[in-house]
């Protein structure tokens, strides 16, 4: 177990340093126009990709840190910058977080390094889990996973949506269901190889915020691919399915689920860069802006909003380290804390660029400054990886013991 502290090491240090700069120097600069294009950043991924923070060599670096505090370190710094550049960079390690959490060694060494391409090749990958009529609830999917011995291939068959990359991708980690009678625990995560026929992109979304990052529905027809595509091996499946039909529901995990509990923190982690970019725009403007012959923030109701918007920054940042520490040194979630600060920081990022855009009034609500692109692109934090409400939800029956709906 690593030594509790506060204070970030001179290796850390460095790594935000170099990100700061890059958002500072890349990302910012093209936020607004690709916001506006609506588009894959292509070349801003691969800029990043040059210099190394586009791979897999980078955020397995910061994932195994014993701290625990290097990828929420990093997401903040590259959401600083901007969300949905940022997302169109950390896009990829959804999917590849999927393999990680239920994948063998091999597979990881074999489809984690092509989700990411290279610096010349650069490539995306999607986990695609939501479905139209199954979001929150997860035991809902529709998508199928049945299994052909005779070829020992398994064929997918359903639509997903809300896939970031989804259908640009080169790798999709596609959560199916196998056994329908057993909902949530008859499903298992299968990766779909680049180029394999019946997966086709459906409807792209055009979005409130985060625009820069493609968000599509996939279409799985007919989906034919090798049984070594099933994560974690049939064996293993057969085990936990097993286990599942004779009611011992311990022992085994959901496959989504699985995923979204190693994320959640690094997602409250991008939800504080945002929150903490738009404070900056709101505390600078505050101290330089005069009316009534003094600058705003001698009034005390604006000087009091950003006290309250750094503190709320400030608490989401601790929520966010501890859960990270906590997942780091193998403690159990016992309160949800992972959901925790997802939780708190999602609702935080949304406040916080709300009351910047009302301390930079008329200003705050052109697209001449950046909070009103912020503040659109916060709005997604309350939803997406479990929204606010589902939080509350995973959270009160872990501190409760039961099982309220």
């Amino acid at each position: 177990m690593s030594t509790f502290s506060m204070a970030l090491g001179e290796d850390q240090l460095a790594v935000r340093d170099w990100l700061h700069g890059f958002a500072a120097d890349v990302m910012r600069p093209a936020a607004a126009e690709w916001d506006e294009r609506e588009e894959t950043p292509w070349p801003i991924i691969q800029e990043a990709a040059k210099i190394g923070i586009y791979s897999l060599d980078f955020y397995a670096q910061q994932f195994f840190d014993p701290s625990g505090v290097g990828i929420p370190v990093a997401m903040e710094e590259l959401f600083w910058g901007d969300a949905g550049l940022g997302l169109s960079i950390v896009g990829t390690t959804l999917a590849a977080v999927a393999v990680l959490a239920n994948g063998t060694e091999e597979q990881i060494g074999t489809w984690a390094p092509q989700m990411f391409g290279t610096p010349d090749d650069v490539k995306v990958a999607a986990f695609c889990s939501s479905e139209p009529d199954a979001g929150s609830d997860v035991s809902a999917l529709r998508t199928r996973a049945v299994y052909e011995e005779a070829t020992d291939e398994w064929v997918l068959n359903g639509t997903k949506t809300w896939a970031t990359n989804g259908g640009i991708a080169a790798v999709h980690v596609v959560v199916a269901t196998v056994d329908p009678a057993l909902g949530a625990r008859g499903q298992a995560s299968f990766v779909v190889p680049p180029g394999t026929a019946g997966l086709s992109q459906g409807q792209k979304f055009k979005k409130h915020g985060i625009r820069a990052s493609h968000t599509a529905e996939v279409v799985l027809d007919g989906v034919r691919i090798p049984g070594h595509c099933l994560l974690g091996g049939k064996e293993k499946l057969d085990e936990r399915l097993a286990r599942a039909r004779e009611g011992a529901r311990k022992g085994g995990k959901n496959a989504a689920m699985a995923t979204f509990e190693a994320s959640r923190p690094a997602v409250g982690a991008q939800a504080i860069g945002i929150a903490r970019a738009a404070y900056e725009v709101a505390l600078d403007y505050a101290k330089t802006r005069v009316q009534f012959g003094r600058p705003i923030i001698d009034n005390q109701g604006v000087a009091f909003t950003l006290a309250d918007m750094r503190t709320r920054i400030d608490a989401a940042r601790l929520l966010v380290w501890r859960a990270s520490w906590m997942a780091a040194n193998q403690q159990p979630f016992t309160a949800a804390e992972g959901s925790m600060s997802k939780l708190y920081a999602g609702e935080t990022a949304k406040w916080v660029t709300a009351q910047a855009m009302q301390i930079l009034g008329g200003n705050g609500f052109t697209r001449e400054y950046p909070v009103e692109r912020m503040h659109r692109d916060s709005a997604i934090y309350t939803i997406f990886e479990g929204t606010s409400e589902i939080q509350r939800l995973v959270i009160a029956r872990s501190i409760s013991g039961l099982p309220i709906r």
